[in-house]
């Protein structure tokens, strides 16, 4: 359900079946706004369960969702199945694995983050090829149902055999320092916060009330809005300047690899520079992506931009992570990223069907993903005045630990 891998699906699907671009994108825009509905109850869900029931029923639903668009035919029935598949996979997918590994690290933050994001880099970096060979091969309706199969037996038994909410629920400490043994002591009655850190726990209502919480989230609507936009359209696009079709696919993976290497250098500049910097100089580099891509006819500027594109992205995807769970804690962290998370939800809803509709009004992707460009550029500066939150007012009494984010 990834938009760089249905990217590949786009010229053949409406191809067959004479449905405009607009009509296509409309199902992964649908099925982020009903991702954009569920996600703050499964934020809930997620604080008090943890994320491994809530993934493993995700990935099922994702599974089944894919092995039906193999029998589509109607425009309904392509809606049908792919908008909760799309839902599920924006939402309930993205809010269990990242909470669940900001719950985990606290000071090794910033690195478990950037090997969840390669993992998933390269995911959506073969995957695209894997499709485009599969279709090239036996069609899109066979690509289809094996994403399906391999979705329903690689995302369900694995992570509820594996998953646990918190360390602290196994009695384990986050990331702990190596320490002598004698310091170590074996009580775990310290344990849950790793030495020399305190945490900012902000319940949702405080959190509510900081500057940054908004900003963040605007910033969210406007980067993912170019995310979704260009990742969904850059296949066709080529293809619409005479890339043959198997070489397109290329430009997916392209975009998608960049955010591998990407993730490893912004984890290691996430404990040196200020995030919400960070966010600015990725978000800049996505703008240069976004117009250099809608600028290329070619696959000799294509793939370079496609790369730049893809390590800005991938520095959205970690370090927004990183800012929530750094800014606000990790004790209502599921609740807050379910207010937080329809904000980029609702970005990668416009992204596509935007894309889509001024392709049909103007016949190319240059315009749109030049307007992209302008959009995340002006997002871009808006989010360097996200300044930390900072620490909660101590309570006598409280137990409230409290610290000044990492990273910022």
């Amino acid at each position: 359900m990834a938009v760089a891998t249905l990217s590949v699906f786009v010229v053949p699907m409406t191809g067959e079946f004479g449905w405009s671009r607009g009509q296509f994108s409309g199902a992964v825009s649908l099925g982020a706004l009903f991702g954009l509905i569920v996600s703050p109850f499964a934020g809930r869900l997620i604080d008090r369960y943890g994320s491994g029931v809530l993934l493993s029923t995700s990935s099922a639903v994702v599974g089944l969702c894919a092995i039906g668009l193999s029998l589509t035919a109607p425009i309904w029935s392509f809606y049908a199945l792919y908008v909760p598949g799309r839902a599920v996979f924006s939402s309930p997918l993205e809010l269990g694995s990242s909470t669940a590994v900001s719950n985990w690290f606290i000071r090794r933050r910033p690195t478990a983050l950037a090997y969840m994001g390669i993992i998933q880099g390269i995911g959506l970096t073969i995957f695209p090829v894997i499709v485009q060979v599969m279709i090239n091969g036996w069609g899109w309706r066979t690509a289809w149902l094996a994403l399906g199969i391999f979705t329903i037996s690689s995302g369900i038994i694995p992570v509820l055999l594996l998953m646990a909410r918190r360390p602290e629920d196994m009695g384990l400490e986050p990331d702990p320092e190596n320490r002598p043994e004698s310091e170590d002591s074996r009580d775990v009655s310290n344990r849950g916060e790793p030495s020399g850190f305190v945490e900012s726990n902000y319940t949702v209502r405080e959190a509510l009330a900081t500057r940054a919480f908004w900003v963040l989230a605007v910033f969210s609507v406007l980067a993912f809005v170019v995310q979704a936009g260009v990742s969904l359209h850059q296949v066709p696009h080529y293809i619409g300047q005479g890339v043959p079709t198997h070489l397109a696919a290329f430009t997916a993976s392209t975009f998608a690899f960049g955010q591998v290497p990407g993730g490893l250098m912004w984890s290691n500049l996430a404990g040196r520079v200020p995030l919400r910097v960070l966010l600015a100089v990725a978000a800049a580099g996505m703008s240069v992506g976004a117009i250099g891509t809608g600028l290329s006819s070619s696959l000799s500027t294509g793939i370079p931009m496609g790369f730049l594109l893809g390590v800005g992205v991938g520095g959205v995807h970690l370090l927004l992570r990183l800012t929530w769970a750094d800014y606000y804690g990790r004790l209502h962290l599921g609740s807050i990223r379910g207010l937080t998370l329809p904000a980029q939800i609702g970005g990668q809803a416009l992204g596509p069907i935007l894309a889509g509709f001024m392709f049909d009004s103007t016949g190319g992707y240059e315009t749109p993903f030049t307007v992209f460009g302008i959009i995340v550029a002006f997002a871009a500066v808006m989010v360097l005045t996200a300044t930390p939150p900072g620490p909660l007012p101590q309570v006598v009494g409280s137990v409230q630990p409290s610290v000044a984010p990492v990273g910022d």
